[in-house]
Order: C-alpha cells, then structure tokens, then sequence
C-alpha cells in the first residue's frame, strides 16, 4: 500500500476537529483532548506515514533521546540571542548631559521676587539652580521651605504659572 501523503493531508484538512479527534483514537488507540486542528492534521498525518512506510530504527530512536536529553537542553536563549544590532554610539563632545530648564523660569540671571510675612526674598537663577541670600539652592522648593519651615512647591511658592 502506498501513501500520498499531500492528498491525505488535503483530506485531513476538509475534516473537522471532532472527525480528526475520532480519526486520531482509531489510528492510536488512544484519545486526544487536542482542539488544534494543524496538530491533528500533523499527528494523523504522521502516523499513516509510520504504519505504511514503517517506524524509524531503534537506533535511531536511541540517538534521538540522547540528543534530547533534558540536562542539555537550554530552557531560555542566551541574552542578546534576539536583540537587533546596536549602533555604535556617537564619540560624546561634552560632560554632562544637558538639562533643559522649565519654561516657568527666567533666564539666567533672571531675579524672582516674592514678600513673605514681610520679609522681602531675592531669587537669582544661576547655571548651577538659584542662588538667595548668598547660598545655593538646587530648586525652588528648597529655597521655599527654608523660608517657610514646611514643603512647599517651589513654582507656586513664588507664583510661576504654566
């Protein structure tokens, strides 16, 4: 008997899930709980193949579970397996990033005012944050809750709106 194995696939495939599930348990006896009609069509396919063409050799079987031996098998590929290439990065001109500064300020130079409890306070912005009565400050908020003794938000301690 010999086996077309492209027209049986073309009939498997016209069948439908539970036509191959019960194909499946006369071919092997055993029953299937598989819905996946490609598997189906593959195991069904393949088992023709074998009881017509016959089984591969017990040495061959041999060689196969040698080769699948699970303590060589990797369970994740190594890192970087697949990443798409980087570009090498561009040779960097300067030595720190640049960070812009929020459209709410002034320029450099600029001076913020703002009285509070009557007490007149000078804010001068600088490249390095803001300088006020003589010492730097990294944000307004700093500056705001050394004058206050609370947290402030430095923005609207001194009235900068969006």
């Amino acid at each position: 008997m010999t086996l077309n194995i492209q027209e049986e696939v073309a009939r498997l495939n016209d069948m439908t899930v539970g036509q191959l599930q019960r194909e499946f348990l006369r071919l092997t006896g055993e029953g299937t709980k598989a819905n996946n009609k490609v598997y189906l069509v593959k195991r069904i396919a393949w088992r023709k193949q074998v009881l017509v063409e016959g089984d591969i050799s017990e040495r061959a079987r041999l060689r196969a579970a040698e080769l699948a031996n699970e303590a060589d098998l990797r369970v994740r590929a190594p890192r970087g397996t697949f990443d798409p290439p980087r570009p090498a990065e561009p040779e960097r001109t300067f030595r720190h990033p640049f960070t812009p500064r929020d459209n709410r300020l002034p320029a450099l130079g600029g001076i913020l005012r703002r009285n509070y409890k009557g007490t007149d306070i000078e804010v001068r912005v600088i490249k390095q944050g803001f300088r006020c009565n003589g010492k730097t400050y990294k944000s307004l908020s700093a500056i705001a809750r050394e004058v206050t003794g609370t947290n402030w938000n430095g923005f609207d301690f001194f009235g900068l709106k969006r």
